[in-house]
Parts: C-alpha cells; structure tokens; sequence
C-alpha cells in the first residue's frame, strides 16, 4: 500500500480493501485475491476484483432501478477521488465503487434456488435446511420449490454455519429480521429471472445487507458490498444442467474442486494455483460477466463503465 493511502486505509477483506474518504464515504477496492474455503490462496486471478466490481455495478443499477432495495453506491469515477488515491494508488480502472457508509447486518443473507453445497450437506444429514424441512428423495443440485432464505453466521474464525429464522430474529429483532428476508428473497427472484434469460441458473447467492439512517429517525435497510458475484454465487450453464451431481460452474468452484483434490488440510497457507487453473477461472469469470451483462468485458477494461 502506498504510504499516501495509509491514513485512509481500515481494513483489507479476502478481496476487498476498505479506505475512508471522509465521515460520510467509502471506497472499496476489488483486488484479485480469491478465497477458498475461508483461507485467501496465495494465486491472484487476473482481472478477478474488475469482473467481480462490474457486476456489482450492474446489479446495483439494476435492482434498484427495479425498485427492490437502495444500495451504498455513490460513485464509480477515479476523478471524484482525492489526489491521494489518483495520483499514489494501483491501477484502480473497473475496480473501485464510492460508497455511503453503513452498519453491516451481523449474519450472512443467502438465499438457495437449488440444492448444493452446504445447503444439500444440511438436507443429507437432517432432512432440512437451516431449519426448512424440504420432500424426502431430493437429489444433489435438484430445483428447489421456491427460492429458501438460508442464513449463516458470520464467523470472526473458522467456518461460517447455517442458523435458522429465529436465530436471525434473536440477532436483528423480528422486523429487520423480516424486511431483510424479503428483501433478499426479492433480489434472487429477480436475479435468477435475468440469469436464466441469458442460459445461466443462479443456484444460491449471498447478499450483504446494511443499516442507514433513513432521514425520520429510525434505519433502513440497503444493499451493500457485492452483488450476485462468480464469488457470491453459484452460477451454472443452462445447457448443461443435470440433477443429482454437482454441476459446472462460473464460479470459483472450479478452484475448489481442484483443491479438494490436493493433500490440504483447508488452513493457512493454501497451495500455489497451477496456471491451468488461474486461466480457466478467469475464463469462467468473464464468461459470466458478459453472458449477465450483455457487455463487453474488453471494453469495461477500456471505458471503466456499465452500458447494459
């Protein structure tokens, strides 16, 4: 980090830095680092933190253009930031959103259209999940009922964990609680509708969601971090979808699958990632990037914008 920034910086996540610009605003900064199961791996995925930044962008636009929920973006242009970042900073072109500040919900808001991953371990081993009891004879990566609000925890250390409505509840209080499942849920119907126009299935998906102040004294809920991501979200190729095994993905799934297969106990420090693996996960990055968007990912990396 150049030493000019170093005043602003507050933290660094599995992916994204977090300066602050004064007492209102954020700027959050997408790097390429990729995360596997909750350890950072030691590989970048070239032009991952851009895919990842466009995206978001889109959804942003394009969610609260539906009138679904507000969001934290204010900005998106290098120009509107302090010399400090212009002029001593990395290359921040498609990287960088301008943000309201806003206290995060303290649980993770999934939300599951199909059956995988943990959700499909839970149903395995209960019946259930996050406390949903679903049909007996549902096979892995099988098309849910309807979309299922499935929270998590959100882990200082270790794995997050799956928790059911009223562990939320005891957490935000029933009405927050309750908007932020509608809200969520929502958000995947209409993000699962775009995708699949497109050939793509939105499996699951995280959102974060955060407190602001809503100008009569209370808080409201908006829309904060990313949006319906490769790393948020499962996103699987229409054309090839098949119940009962795990699918092909757009997502850094492919990363995960080939360390399951290496001889790594999941903690620090993961393995090197081999360059067959680096390219084929940006690969499948932009690949979802331009088939969600409509766009060119080539021409975001030129203009730094969203047209779709």
């Amino acid at each position: 980090m150049p030493a000019e920034l170093a005043t602003g910086f507050l933290r660094s996540g599995k992916v994204r830095d977090l300066y602050a610009l004064d007492g209102d605003r954020l700027l959050l900064i997408a790097s390429d680092r990729i995360s596997a199961f909750d350890v950072v791996l030691p590989t970048p995925i070239p032009d991952k933190g851009r895919v990842l930044t466009g995206l978001s962008r889109f959804w942003f636009r394009a969610t609260d253009a539906a009138g679904i929920v507000p969001n934290h973006v204010l900005g998106t242009d290098p120009r509107d930031l302090p010399p400090a970042f212009r002029d001593a900073g990395p290359d921040l072109t498609g990287r960088l959103m301008i943000c309201r500040r806003a206290r995060p919900l303290p649980v993770e808001i999934i939300v599951r259209g199909y059956l995988s991953g943990s959700g499909w371990k839970d149903y395995r081993r209960t019946g259930a999940v996050c406390g949903l009891p679903l049909p007996a004879g549902l096979h892995e990566s099988d098309q849910l009922a309807g979309p299922l609000f499935t929270p998590s925890t959100k882990a200082e250390v270790g794995h997050d964990e799956n928790i059911d409505f009223d562990a939320v509840v005891g957490l935000l209080g029933e009405e927050v609680a309750e908007r932020a499942r509608e809200i969520a849920l929502a958000l995947y119907r209409f993000g699962a509708a775009h995708a699949a126009d497109r050939g793509i299935i939105l499996a699951d998906t995280k959102f974060e969601l955060g407190l602001v102040d809503d100008g009569v004294g209370g808080e409201a809920l908006i829309l904060i971090d990313e949006v319906m991501t490769p790393d948020s979200s499962r996103f699987w190729d229409a054309n090839d979808y098949e119940p009962g095994r795990p699918q092909a993905s757009f997502d850094k799934q492919f990363v995960r699958d080939w360390l399951e297969d290496q001889p790594w106990d999941k903690t620090p420090p993961a393995p090197t990632l081999p360059a067959e693996v680096v390219e084929g996960t940006r690969a499948r990055y932009v690949e979802a990037f331009e088939r969600i968007t409509g766009g060119s990912f080539e021409r975001y990396l030129r203009e730094d914008r969203i047209d779709s």
